[in-house]
C-alpha cells in the first residue's frame, strides 16, 4: 500500500517522471540550498531523497533573496537521453497577489534550465528562459520540438495578477525560446491559475494546472486541445482532484499537480496536500507530496479511481514492493559531505558556513551573522517530519560575550522560530535560555529568563508534541535532563502563522545555528545529531 504523504515534511510542488523501471520526483526548496530535492523509488511507497541538483554559484546564489522567495516549482522531464530540470528563482515576492487591487504588485522571477545525463550527477550551467511569470514546464513533443509553459504575471493595478497560462517554443541548438509567446489558457473563476504541464495522448494535448491558491481553496484542474498552441476546453468537472470544501479530509489543500504512467500503463497523479494539527488547523510541516492512481474515461478524461476528486491517505501502488532500510535516529559528522538529510540557507559558499574536517567527527560552524539573516547565517536543519519528535545534539561552545551565540533551534523563517542558545553574559557569564520570534503576537520576539551554566560540553533536547514543543539541557552525559519551564507554541512553524501579505511556503526544521556578530567567527563544534519520531 501506498501511505501519504510518500514525502513527507517541506515537499511542494512534486514534478514526477520514470525513466525504465525507476521513479523520480523533484520538489522545491525555495531559500534552502542546495535547490531543488529530487527523490527515487522503484515501488511508489517508498523513496530515497537521492539528489539536490543546483548546488554552486553558477546555478543558483539566493542571498538577500526573501523568506519563501528562491527556487520555485521545479520540471522535471527526461529526453534525448538527458535529465531537463527547469526551475524559477524568485528575487521579489511582491505586495499582493489579490487580482484587482488597485497598486501594483512587482516581482522578480527568473526561469532556467539546467541538464544532466545521470540524476544524480553535475547538472550544467543554466540556459536563461523568461522572467514572465513563475512556475514553467518543460513538455517534448513527439515530433521532437520543445515547449516552455509558464503563469504569466500582470503586475499592474487593477489586473488579474495570474493573467494565465503561455507556452513558447524552446530550441536546444539556440538555448533559446524562439517564436511567438501565446496565452492559451485564462484559467477558471477560481483564479490563481498556476503550475501548468502538458502531456499528449490519443491526439490531444492536456493542459494540468493548479488554481484557487496553494491554501485550503487549492485545486487541480484539468483542459485540452486538439492542437497545442489553441485555446482549451475544461474538463466537465473542472477541477479533478481537491479537497476544497471537504473539511473532513486529512490531506488539505491538494493541488499542484503532475502524472506519469506506471510500467503496467496506470497513470499516477503526484501533487502537493497539507497535514493540518488537529487542535490549531496550521500545517507545520508545510506543503507535502502525495501519490495516487487516477484513470482514463471513456471520452478520453482523468479522473480520480473513484471519480469523487478527493485525496487518498492508502491507495494500492501497480509496482511490487521494494525493501527499504529504516533510517538511522543518530547522525554522526564522521564524512567530508554534509548528510544529505541536512540543507543551509541561501548561499553558494557553505565553505563560510560549516566545516566537517576543521574538527574531524564533529560539525563545525563558524560564527557569522544573526539567526533570521537574509545574506550569510550558519544555520544546518532538516525538516521536520512528523507531529511527533525528539531532537538532541552535543555542543561545545565558550561564547566570550553576548554577541556570540549557538545551540538547537526549531526553525520556519526570519520571522519564526524558537532557538534553544547558550551565550554570554557580564552579569550572568556563560548561560542558557531560548529566543522565539513569534509572528502572530504582539511583541515580535520574546526571551526566557538567563539559566547559568558552567563550561564544558553541553547536550541540547527538544521534544515536539502537535503543537507543543519544550527544551532541555544538561552539561554531563550520564546527568539528568534539566527542562526549560515554559510550553512553547510549536504551531507558529506553519505557513498559516504569519503576518498578513507575507510568503510562506516552507515548513518546520529542526538543527542547529551559531552567530559571531562581533564578526571573530567563533565556532561552535557538535558531535551529533539525533532525530526520532514519536508515534
Amino acid at each position: 500500500m501506498i501511505r501519504n504523504p510518500i514525502l513527507p515534511g517541506f515537499n511542494p510542488d512534486p514534478s514526477i517522471v520514470r525513466v525504465g523501471d525507476d521513479y523520480y520526483i523533484a520538489t522545491s526548496t525555495f531559500e534552502w540550498y542546495p535547490g531543488v530535492q529530487i527523490h527515487h523509488s522503484r515501488d511508489l511507497v517508498n523513496w530515497r531523497l537521492i539528489a539536490r541538483p543546483l548546488n554552486r554559484a553558477a546555478q543558483l546564489d539566493m542571498r538577500g533573496a526573501p523568506d519563501s522567495c528562491g527556487v520555485w516549482a521545479p520540471c522535471l522531464t527526461y529526453a534525448d537521453g538527458l535529465f531537463y530540470l527547469i526551475y524559477t528563482d524568485v528575487k521579489r515576492y511582491g505586495r499582493t497577489t489579490v487580482g484587482g487591487a488597485s497598486g501594483a504588485s512587482l516581482r522578480d522571477f527568473h526561469n532556467y534550465l539546467v541538464t544532466c545525463p545521470t540524476i544524480d550527477g553535475d547538472w550544467s550551467d543554466p540556459v536563461f528562459l523568461n522572467s514572465g511569470g513563475f512556475d514553467p514546464s518543460l513538455f517534448h513533443d513527439d515530433d521532437g520540438r520543445k515547449y516552455l509553459t509558464n503563469m504569466l504575471w500582470d503586475h499592474r493595478p487593477g489586473r488579474n495578477r495570474f493573467a494565465g497560462i503561455v507556452i513558447q517554443e524552446y530550441s536546444p541548438a539556440e538555448q533559446a525560446l524562439i517564436g511567438e509567446r501565446r496565452l492559451i489558457f485564462e484559467g477558471t473563476s477560481l483564479g490563481f491559475t498556476e503550475g501548468p504541464h502538458v502531456y499528449k495522448r490519443n491526439g490531444w494535448y492536456y493542459l494540468l494546472t493548479a488554481e484557487g491558491g496553494t491554501g485550503w481553496n487549492h485545486a487541480v484542474t484539468l483542459a485540452r486541445s486538439k492542437s497545442l498552441m489553441a485555446p482549451y476546453e475544461l474538463h466537465p468537472k473542472r477541477h479533478i482532484l481537491t479537497s476544497r470544501g471537504r473539511h473532513d479530509s486529512p490531506l488539505q489543500r491538494a493541488g499542484h499537480a503532475d502524472w506519469v504512467e506506471a510500467r503496467d500503463g496506470t497513470p499516477m497523479m503526484v501533487y502537493l496536500c497539507g497535514r493540518p494539527l488537529p487542535n490549531r488547523g496550521r500545517c507545520v510541516m508545510g506543503r507535502e507530496t502525495a501519490i495516487q492512481p487516477i484513470r482514463w474515461t471513456e471520452d478520453d478524461w482523468l479522473e480520480t479511481v473513484a471519480g469523487d476528486g478527493l485525496p487518498l491517505l492508502e491507495c494500492d501502488s501497480p509496482e511490487p514492493l521494494q525493501t527499504a532500510p529504516t533510517p538511522p535516529v543518530r547522525t554522526t559528522f564522521d564524512t567530508p559531505v554534509l548528510p544529505i538529510e541536512f540543507q543551509w540557507l541561501r548561499t553558494p559558499e557553505p565553505q563560510r558556513l560549516f566545516s566537517l574536517t576543521e574538527r574531524p567527527g564533529h560539525l563545525r560552524l563558524y560564527g557569522r551573522e544573526s539567526i533570521g539573516s537574509l545574506y550569510e547565517q550558519s544555520l544546518i536543519a532538516r525538516r521536520q517530519q512528523a507531529f511527533s519528535y525528539t531532537a538532541e545534539t552535543e555542543m561545545a561552545f565558550e561564547p566570550a560575550h553576548y554577541q556570540q551565540a549557538a545551540g538547537l533551534v526549531c526553525y520556519y523563517n526570519s520571522s519564526k522560530f524558537h532557538y534553544l542558545h547558550v551565550s554570554h553574559d557580564d552579569t550572568v557569564g556563560r548561560h542558557i535560555r531560548v529566543m522565539s520570534a513569534l509572528p502572530d503576537a504582539p511583541v515580535s520576539d520574546a526571551f526566557t529568563a538567563p539559566i547559568p551554566i558552567g563550561s564544558g560540553p553541553i547536550a541540547l533536547r527538544v521534544e515536539v508534541t502537535y503543537e507543543h514543543l519544550r527544551f532541555a539541557f544538561r552539561l554531563a552525559s550520564d546527568g539528568e535532563w534539566t527542562w526549560i519551564e515554559a510550553v512553547f507554541d510549536a504551531s507558529i512553524l506553519s505557513d498559516e502563522a504569519t503576518a498578513p501579505g507575507l510568503p510562506n511556503f516552507t515548513g518546520a526544521f529542526v538543527g542547529m545555528a551559531c552567530q559571531d556578530m562581533s564578526g571573530t567567527v567563533l565556532p561552535a563544534d557538535f558531535a551529533f545529531f539525533d532525530y526520532h519520531e514519536r508515534p
